[in-house]
C-alpha cells in the first residue's frame, strides 16, 4: 500500500473538526511552499525577463490604474 492511500484513508477517518484542521494546515503548508518557490524563482532571475517588460510598459505609458481594471461596484 502506498503512502498517499493511507493518508487517504487516515483523512476518511477523521471527525469534522479534525478536517477543518487538517484543511487549515493543508492551507498554510501550501502557501509556505508556494512562497519558497516564488522566493527560489526569484533568486534565480526566473522573474526577471518579466520584469523588464513591466518596466518597459512603465515606462511607455501602457499601464493604467488597477482602480481602473477593478470593479469596486
Amino acid at each position: 500500500m502506498s503512502s498517499v492511500t493511507e493518508i487517504e484513508r487516515a483523512i476518511a477517518k477523521l471527525s469534522s473538526q479534525e478536517f477543518v484542521e487538517l484543511e487549515r494546515w493543508f492551507a498554510a503548508e501550501r502557501n509556505r511552499k508556494w512562497d519558497k518557490q516564488i522566493e527560489a524563482d526569484s533568486a534565480s532571475g526566473a522573474f526577471d525577463p518579466l520584469l523588464k517588460e513591466v518596466e518597459e510598459d512603465v515606462a511607455k505609458g501602457r499601464t493604467r490604474p488597477t482602480d481602473e481594471l477593478c470593479d469596486n461596484s
